[in-house]
């Protein structure tokens, strides 16, 4: 049942916008494999790896996976004493090589210390990717240096190779009118030349082919048909030489197989957390924080978009995306969607159920902070109709078998998704079936979502306080859904207003109000005043929203202005003080070359009362324009746990270490660690 639900939330395309993001073939064959955690501890280690790679990203610190590649047939292969090509063994070392470089940049971050736990269990073989590095080039090639044995069949090879090709051209030179191009060739690797049939006597030797015309011979000459034969020879030799170099590399490979096995799932792991990252930053989505409705936690999804709907308004030109609020009190166990077709009721589910899974899987999910919301165990959905001609179903009969499903692989902390419910059969039957079903659910499920035109369904909220009413938003004016979700209000019945406006003849309208009863207008008419004062009061609440952030700015700006002011004054006082300092400091000097003076000379009382004159002014300025420094000893006035005030910031605190013997000690502000002196705070009792 969890697969079929996948399906029909159509998991399967959003793993493939995640693809879109991954580095490695590894992470891209992964990501559209993605399966869905089935305990909450695996999805919350999942989390805080994105959360670390979004870490990364923001601080443009991003990791890179550049020469990674996929090794995994060919570790396989080594695993079963397998030898391994050039090309694959240069692809074990680059990915050695890459594996290395990102372990290295994780472990010089600050922000992912489980990555970094992650990345400690990489063995990456600097020995073997050295060894491969030496003996194999980019292009797969075995190098002359790989063995001394390989350089010295080399050596003769192209030794050979050059006393052929002479004397070749030494036959082309004295029969250039026998051949029918001044070119060599080969056939069945021996070097040939191409002769004119005519002239086949003039240029003796073995004939290897012939073109399709027949006029033309691929003639290999006498003179180097012993030249070839030793070319021959040395090429087995040189594969010969090949094939040992490759066996010893990958005995290397097979020794270490079990870790390269582990390598690769880490760093699958890693592109997995860094592509949830990317993608949660392309649709400007948030990270989800987990609650359990035990704990009487709502459920908070403001600004929801559909990833899938965006997908296709960014990049295949689709419609804007119209984003909903999913908000759901803890008490609340059934939600009851209503309003007219193609009004958004389904998309609401399918959104929510992606954004759970999304979760789920660690991923952030396309809302406003705070995303809250909790980890349900499975998700199951009845979304859309299933008829089978073969097995000759109705619709009803679908919806029948497929909540069956539902019901029996049922928890106390799944969530259900339903949409038409009850639909398919007679309204009174489908209407008492839906009721029973929902009331069900809501005792036996953490969360269940139903859509659904059955008027008697929007009642159960005033029956259960188990039961809550949505609605899509409808405009009368233009006749179309607005596709807003609206909570705690139905949605009222638009078939009669709509026949009307397109030209149904009135008497059929009123003839059929009167079927409907009087009952069914007033009820309209009341859910269409509560519409009206939702969307008064939601535009009241979007105005004081701005004015709040607008105040904040303001007060932020005035918070600023004040420190640069005081930083200002305080530089200003500082500078004074330097040169009222030196300007004491030159008149203490000048008094103290006048006294070495008098002392050599003849002192009279007269100079003598100048100069204490002078050291009494010196003093006098000293304690005017010098601060007194006075010292005091520091009192130990705060606790661990106190809350303090720091008026710079003008932001509360809380100790978490006592002062120190200069009075400085640490507390915590919001996320972050502060040092602050006593001198810095103001107690709060």
């Amino acid at each position: 049942m969890q697969a079929e639900t996948l399906e029909l939330l159509e998991w399967n395309r959003l793993c493939q916008h995640l693809s879109t993001f991954t580095t490695t073939k590894l992470g891209a064959i992964a990501s559209t494999r993605l399966p869905i955690p089935d305990r909450y501890e695996q999805t919350w280690e999942l989390l805080t790896q994105t959360k670390e790679a979004y870490a990364l990203e923001e601080r443009n610190a991003g990791v890179s996976l550049d020469g990674i590649q996929d090794i995994t047939e060919a570790v396989l292969r080594a695993e079963k004493q397998g030898n391994l090509s050039a090309s694959e063994l240069w692809a074990v070392a680059t990915t050695l090589a890459g594996a290395r470089n990102l372990r290295r940049q994780i472990d010089n971050a600050d922000c992912c210390p489980n990555l970094q736990i992650l990345t400690s269990d990489l063995r990456t073989y600097p020995d073997v990717e050295q060894e491969i590095y030496r003996c194999i080039d980019e292009g797969g090639n075995v190098l002359d240096r790989a063995s001394a044995r390989l350089g010295e069949i080399r050596d003769e090879l192209t030794a050979v190779r050059d006393q052929i090709i002479t004397k070749l051209q030494n036959i082309m030179q004295r029969n250039a009118n026998s051949l029918q191009e001044q070119i060599i060739t080969q056939r069945s690797d021996r070097y040939v030349l191409s002769v004119k049939s005519p002239q086949r006597d003039r240029i003796p030797g073995v004939v290897h082919d012939t073109s399709s015309t027949g006029m033309t011979l691929f003639v290999e000459p006498n003179s180097i048909v012993q030249s070839n034969n030793r070319l021959r020879q040395l090429q087995k030799m040189e594969q010969t030489q090949i094939e040992i170099i490759l066996a010893a590399l990958s005995a290397k490979v097979t020794d270490i197989a079990e870790d390269l096995q582990r390598l690769l799932i880490i760093v699958t792991k890693i592109d997995l957390a860094v592509a949830k990252a990317r993608y949660a930053y392309w649709l400007g989505a948030n990270p989800p924080y987990f609650s359990q409705r035990q704990e009487h936690q709502a459920i908070v999804l403001r600004q929801l978009r559909h990833p899938l709907l965006v997908w296709q308004e960014r990049n295949e030109e689709g419609r804007s995306v119209v984003p909903v609020d999913i908000l759901v009190s803890p008490d609340i166990a059934v939600v009851v969607i209503t309003g007219p077709n193609t009004g958004g009721k389904t998309a609401t589910l399918k959104t929510f159920g992606l954004a759970a899974l999304m979760a789920k899987a660690g991923m952030y999910i396309p809302a406003r902070e705070p995303v809250e919301m909790p980890w349900f165990d499975l998700v199951l959905a009845d979304i859309g109709d299933e008829q089978s001609l073969q097995q000759n179903l109705s619709t009803f009969s679908g919806h029948i078998r497929r909540i069956g499903r539902i019901l029996d692989a049922l928890s106390d902390q799944s969530l259900v998704l339903l949409d038409e419910v009850g639909a398919g059969t007679d309204p009174s039957e489908g209407s008492a079936i839906a009721t029973a079903l929902l009331e069900y659910l809501g005792e036996h499920t953490s969360l269940t979502i139903a859509t659904t035109h059955f008027g008697e369904l929007k009642a159960l909220k005033y029956q259960n306080p188990k039961f809550e009413n949505a609605s899509v938003e409808f405009d009368d004016a233009s006749l179309a859904p607005t596709y807003h979700l609206l909570w705690g209000i139905p949605g009222r019945s638009n078939a009669l207003a709509i026949a009307g406006r397109l030209g149904l003849p009135q008497d059929i309208i009123d003839a059929a109000q009167t079927r409907v009863g009087i009952g069914s207008a007033e009820m309209n008419e009341v859910i269409a005043e509560l519409e009206a004062q939702r969307r008064e009061q939601t535009q009241k609440t979007t105005a004081a929203a701005h004015l709040l952030a607008e105040t904040e700015r303001l007060h932020s700006e005035i918070l600023e202005r004040a420190e640069k002011m005081r930083s200002q004054a305080k530089e200003l006082r500082e500078k004074q003080e330097k040169e009222v300092a030196a300007a004491i400091a030159q008149a203490q000097k000048e008094v103290g070359r006048v006294i070495r003076k008098l002392q050599k000379g003849e002192q009279s009382d007269e100079q003598i009362a100048a100069v204490q004159r002078t050291e009494q002014r010196i003093e006098e300025l000293t304690k005017r324009h010098m601060p007194e420094v006075i010292e005091q000893k520091v009192e130990v006035l705060v606790k661990i746990g106190d809350r303090v005030r720091i008026p710079k910031f003008g932001k509360v605190a809380q100790a978490i270490t006592a002062p120190n013997s200069s009075g400085e000690f640490s507390v915590r502000l919001g996320h972050m660690k502060l040092t602050v002196n006593l001198a810095d705070i103001e107690k709060i009792s």
